[in-house]
C-alpha cells in the first residue's frame, strides 16, 4: 500500500487510466533538448525542488543514464533507476518523474525472450511497509496517491496480487480484481484464491463487494455478494465459525462454534461449543500464554454431556484437563518449571472423539498421566532440588493414583578424605565417595475415580513416606587388570502411620477374618547393606591375512564376581514385622500371620549373603575401506554389542540357594538403524506338578523342590524369553551419501516458526515432510512365558510410515499385526496426503473395526485462516454395531 499509516503493503488501485505494461511497451520518451548547448545526458544525481510546491526533494539516480526535458520539465531515468521521496522509494529499470504534474512512472525493460517488460520490474516502498513488486506505476508524490498494475505483496500469511489498485485516502485503498490468497506464488501461478471483484482495503480489514473461489485459474460456482477479510497487524478478537454435520447417535450438530478473545499481547482465550439437536453438547475453554524468551503454554477445559443410549436415559457427563507449560533454559539459570498435565474421567476421549479430531491412538489409549516438576540447582554446590505433582489414571480400571507432592533433595558424590592439593596419584582412601538423598511423597494408589472427591477420603488414605539414602563407595584399581569395587548403603524410611493387624474375636482356623487398624504416629526404620565385586576384562583377537575385505575379529570378555549381605529385617528384634496369632479353638488349632507394620511392606523380609557371577561379551570387526573412502582407514563393525549371563547363589537361605539364570543380548544391523534385543531366564530347579480341586475341578499347580534339573539329566528349564527387532529406515538408509534437505528441527527453528508450529493443532498430518520420499516405523515383539502347567506366546508386529507416491502425493499408515492369531490387534489408519502448495488435502481413513470412520478435508495451510476448509466425515459412532 502506498498509505503512510497503513501497517502492511497492499495493492493500490485508482481509477484514472494509463496506458499498461502491455500497451506501452513500443512507446519512447521524448528526447530532450538541451539548452545553452548543454548535453541533456548526467551521469550524476538529480536533485530537484520547486519552491512553494513541495515539502521535500524528490532526489534521482540511475545507473546507465539519465534524460532532463528541460522544457517540459521531465526527466527519463534508465538501468537500475532510483527515485525517493520523504519516505517513499522507487526502484526500477525505468522511471519518468514529471516535476511539472509531480507525478513517478515505472515499469521494466523489455525482455527479448519474453516480449514482456518484466526485467527490473518496479519495487515500491512508503515507510516501514513491506515493498510491492509490479508490472507498472503512476504515482503522485505530491498528494501521495497513485495507480499500480499487478501488485504483489504480502502481509503474514495473507498474499494479495494481480488486478489493479486505487488509494482513496491515507486510511483506504479501493482494489479490483484482486486475487486474495495464503499461496506465496505469484499471479498468475497462484493455485487457490479468492478474487475480490470490488473492495475496500482498511487498515485492519478488507470490505469485500461480490467475491469468488478460484482454483487452478479456474472460477468455481462459489461466491458471496460481500464478506469480511482479517488483515490485522496484531492478533484480533473474533467470532469462531462452526462446522456442520451430523451423528448418527447424537443427530445434526453445529460443532465448535465460538469466540476468540485477545486478553493481551501476550495470552489469549478461545471458548468453543458444540450442540446436537438429540440433546447432547460439549463446551471447551482454552487459554494460550506465550512470553517470548520465558516461556509459553496452554490450559483447556473442556466437558461434555452426551446420550448414547435409549431416550429417556440420563446422559454421561464428562471433563477433562490438560496443561502444558514449559521454560526457557536461559529464562532461570539454576531453576526450571514445567508441567503436562491431561487428566479426566475415564470416558472422556471415547464420548468426545472430536475433541481428539477422531484419532484412534486417542480414542484407545489406557491410562492418562501428568506432572508438574519444579527444579533448583545451587551453582557451585552439589546441592539440587525437585519438587513436583504427578498423576497417573488407569482409564479400563477406572482407578487414580496420586502423588500430591513428592519432594527430592541430593547430593552429588563428593570424596571428603580428597586432598585439596592434589599431587601425583590419589591413595586409595581419598577415592572413597559419599553421597546423600531425600526422597519424600504423599501417596495414594488405585482409588477408585467416583471416589476421588467424596468427603475427606482423600486425605485419610494418603501414605507419607520420607527417605534417606547414603551411599558410601569405593572404586579402584587393582594389579592393573583388576577393577575392584564396594559399597556400603544406608537407607532410613520415616512414616507417620503404621498398620496393626489382628483377628477378628472369636475366628478360627479356616474361618479366620483379619482386622487391620491405621495407628497415627511417628515410626522410622532403617536397614543396610553391604556389596563388593572384582571385574576384569579378556580381549582375544583373531587376524586375517588373506585377500578378503575381513582383517580381523575381536572378542572382549568381561567376567565379575559380586558378594552382597542383607540383614533379615523381619526378625521380630527389629520391631518392624509383627505376628498376628488367632485364638486356639478345638478341634481347630491357632493360626498366626507376620506383617509388615508399614503400609508398603518396607523392608523386605529375607537374609541374603551370596555370590553374584555374571560375564559379558562384545564382538567386533574390522574390515578393509571401501574404495570410496579416502581416508583409508579401516572400518569396524559391532556384530555384538553385548551378550550378557548372570545368576546369584544366596548362601543364608536355607533352600532354593540359586536364582533363575538369566541373559540377554542386543545388537544393531543397518548402519544401526534396526535394533535386535533379546531376554530370557532359566529355572535350575525342579518343579513337580501335582493337581488339586476347586468347585468340583481339577487345578494344577506346580511345587519347585531343592533339586536341580541336570540333577535328573535335564536342562534348565526354559520360564520365559522375548526378542524384539525394531527399527525406523527411510529412502536414506541404504544410500548414505544422498544428499539430504536441509530444513529446520526443533533445536534450530527461529521464534516465529516455534509460534507457528504452536499454532498447529494436534492432527498428525498437520505436518507432512515431502522431501523424505518413504519412512517406514516398525517393531516386532515375540515373547514366550512357560509356567510349567501352561504357556503363553504373543507374536505382533507393528508398522507404520508413509511413501511418496508422487512429489505431491503421500500416504502414510499405522498398524498392528498380530501373526499368531492371523488378524490385525490394532487399529489400522490410513491417510492420503495431498499437497497443493499453499492448500492441504487429506483423507483419514480407518478402514474397518469399532472405529471405522473416514475424513476428507480441504483447507488452507495457513493458520490464520485454518477455519476455511472443507470436510466430509463418517464417524465412528456410525459402526457401533460392527462385528468381523
Amino acid at each position: 500500500m502506498l498509505s503512510q499509516t497503513a501497517p502492511v503493503n497492499t495493492p493500490v488501485r485508482v481509477m484514472d487510466s494509463i496506458p499498461s505494461t502491455q500497451a506501452i511497451k513500443n512507446g519512447k520518451p521524448p528526447k530532450g533538448k538541451p539548452s545553452n548547448g548543454k548535453s541533456p545526458i548526467k551521469s550524476a544525481a538529480d536533485t530537484t525542488k520547486k519552491t512553494g510546491e513541495l515539502q521535500s526533494d524528490v532526489k534521482s539516480h540511475a545507473e546507465d543514464s539519465t534524460v532532463v526535458d528541460q522544457e517540459h520539465e521531465i526527466t527519463y531515468l534508465y538501468g537500475k533507476a532510483r527515485v525517493t521521496y520523504e519516505d517513499f522509494e522507487l526502484d526500477a529499470d525505468y522511471i519518468r518523474v514529471d516535476q511539472k504534474k509531480h507525478l513517478l512512472f515505472a515499469r521494466g525493460s523489455l525482455n527479448p525472450s519474453t516480449k514482456l517488460y518484466d526485467i527490473g520490474k518496479p519495487i515500491s516502498k512508503q515507510g516501514k511497509e513491506d515493498p510491492i513488486l509490479s508490472d507498472s506505476l503512476l504515482f503522485n508524490f505530491k498528494t501521495k496517491r497513485g495507480k499500480i498494475y499487478n501488485p504483489v505483496t504480502h502481509q503474514g500469511e495473507d498474499f494479495f496480487s494481480g488486478g489493479e489498485d486505487k488509494k482513496i485516502d491515507s486510511n483506504e485503498v479501493a482494489i479490483s480484481n484482486v486475487l486474495f490468497s495464503t499461496c506465496d506464488l505469484p499471479y498468475p501461478d497462484t493455485h487457490f484464491g479468492i478474487v475480490i471483484t470490488k473492495g475496500i482495503v482498511e487498515k485492519n480489514r478488507i470490505i469485500s463487494g461480490p467475491a469468488y473461489l478460484e482454483i487452478e485459474g479456474i472460477p468455481l460456482p462459489l461466491a458471496i455478494p460481500f464478506g469480511f477479510f482479517p488483515k490485522p497487524d496484531s492478533k484480533t478478537s473474533g467470532v469462531i465459525i462452526p462446522t456442520f454435520g451430523e451423528d448418527q447417535k447424537l443427530g445434526f450438530y453445529l460443532r465448535n462454534f465460538g469466540y476468540y478473545i485477545v486478553v493481551n499481547d501476550y495470552m489469549d482465550l478461545t471458548t468453543t461449543g458444540t450442540l446436537y439437536s438429540k440433546g447432547s453438547y460439549e463446551l471447551n475453554e482454552e487459554m494460550t500464554y506465550r512470553k517470548r524468551y520465558k516461556y509459553d503454554g496452554s490450559i483447556s477445559l473442556s466437558y461434555g454431556s452426551h446420550n448414547y443410549g435409549l431416550e429417556g436415559d440420563p446422559p454421561t457427563k464428562d471433563f477433562n484437563i490438560t496443561w502444558s507449560h514449559s521454560q526457557n533454559p536461559d529464562a532461570s539459570p539454576g531453576s526450571t518449571f514445567s508441567a503436562s498435565v491431561n487428566a479426566g474421567t475415564s470416558s472422556f476421549y471415547q464420548n468426545n472423539p472430536a475433541y481428539s479430531n477422531f484419532n484412534p491412538q486417542a480414542l484407545t489409549q489406557n491410562s492418562l498421566r501428568s506432572t508438574i516438576n519444579y527444579s533448583r540447582t545451587w551453582e557451585g554446590t552439589p546441592f539440587n532440588l525437585s519438587v513436583g505433582l504427578s498423576h497417573s489414571q488407569d482409564l479400563s480400571a477406572k482407578t487414580v493414583s496420586l502423588q500430591l507432592p513428592t519432594l527430592s533433595f541430593s547430593m552429588a558424590s563428593i570424596s571428603p578424605l580428597e586432598s585439596k592439593e592434589m599431587v601425583g596419584e590419589p591413595k586409595w582412601w581419598q577415592k572413597v565417595t559419599i553421597s546423600y538423598s531425600l526422597q519424600a511423597s504423599n501417596a495414594i494408589n488405585d482409588l477408585p475415580e467416583s471416589e476421588l472427591f467424596q468427603g475427606n477420603y482423600l486425605i485419610k488414605n494418603l501414605q507419607t513416606s520420607i527417605v534417606h539414602n547414603i551411599p558410601v563407595g569405593l572404586s579402584v584399581n587393582l594389579f592393573h587388570y583388576f577393577q575392584f569395587s564396594t559399597n556400603i548403603n544406608y537407607t532410613e524410611h520415616w512414616y507417620l502411620k503404621t498398620l496393626q493387624k489382628s483377628f477378628a474375636r472369636g475366628s478360627i482356623s479356616g474361618l479366620d477374618s483379619m482386622v487391620t487398624d491405621t495407628v497415627n504416629g511417628f515410626r522410622r526404620a532403617g536397614t543396610y547393606n553391604f556389596s563388593t565385586s572384582l571385574s576384569t576384562k579378556i580381549y582375544s583377537e583373531i587376524d586375517f591375512k588373506g585377500k578378503g575385505n575381513l582383517i580381523a575379529i575381536r572378542h572382549v570378555m568381561t567376567p565379575s564376581i559380586s558378594f552382597a549381605y542383607n540383614p533379615d529385617f523381619s526378625a521380630l528384634s527389629y520391631g518392624y514385622y509383627k505376628s498376628a496369632v488367632s485364638n486356639a479353638t478345638l478341634p481347630y488349632p491357632y493360626t498366626s500371620q507376620t506383617y509388615s507394620i508399614f503400609e508398603d511392606g518396607f523392608p523386605s523380609a529375607g537374609k541374603q549373603a551370596g555370590v553374584g557371577l555374571s560375564i559379558d561379551n562384545t564382538l567386533q570387526a574390522k574390515f578393509k575401506p571401501k574404495a570410496t573412502d579416502t581416508s583409508g582407514k579401516p572400518r569396524k563393525v559391532d556384530w555384538l554389542q553385548g551378550f550378557s549371563l548372570s545368576t546369584f547363589y544366596n548362601f543364608a537361605a536355607d533352600s532354593i540357594n540359586l536364582s533363575p539364570i538369566t541373559f540377554s543380548a542386543h545388537t544393531a544391523i543397518f548402519n544401526q538403524k534396526v535394533n535386535l534385543t533379546f531376554f530370557g531366564s532359566f529355572n535350575p530347579y525342579v518343579n513337580q506338578v501335582l493337581d488339586s480341586i476347586s468347585n468340583g475341578q481339577v487345578l494344577k499347580y506346580t511345587r519347585e523342590i531343592n533339586q536341580f534339573t541336570w540333577q535328573h539329566g535335564q536342562f534348565p528349564t526354559l520360564t520365559s524369553f522375548s526378542f524384539s527387532m525394531s527399527g525406523a529406515l527411510n529412502s536414506s538408509t541404504f544410500s548414505p551419501h544422498a544428499p539430504v534437505t536441509p530444513g529446520s528441527t526443533l533445536q534450530t527453528i527461529n521464534p516465529q516458526q516455534a509460534q507457528r508450529l504452536s499454532m498447529l493443532n494436534s492432527d498428525p498430518i498437520a505436518y507432512v515432510d515431502f522431501n523424505v520420499p518413504w519412512n517406514v516405523s516398525f517393531n516386532y515383539s515375540f515373547s514366550y512365558n512357560n509356567n510349567i502347567v501352561n504357556t503363553n506366546l504373543t507374536n505382533t508386529i507393528m508398522l507404520s510410515g508413509d511413501v511418496s507416491i508422487t512429489d505431491n502425493w503421500k500416504i502414510q499408515y499405522s498398524t498392528t499385526y498380530d501373526l499368531r492369531a492371523l488378524k490385525l490387534s490394532g487399529v489400522p489408519q490410513f491417510t492420503i496426503y495431498r499437497n497443493l502448495h499453499c492448500w492441504d488435502l487429506n483423507v483419514q481413513w480407518v478402514p474397518f473395526g469399532y472405529y471405522k470412520s473416514y475424513n476428507i478435508t480441504l483447507k488452507v495451510k495457513a493458520s490464520i485462516l485454518q477455519d476455511l476448509k472443507l470436510s466430509k466425515r463418517s464417524d465412528y459412532t456410525n459402526n457401533q454395531n460392527f462385528s468381523e
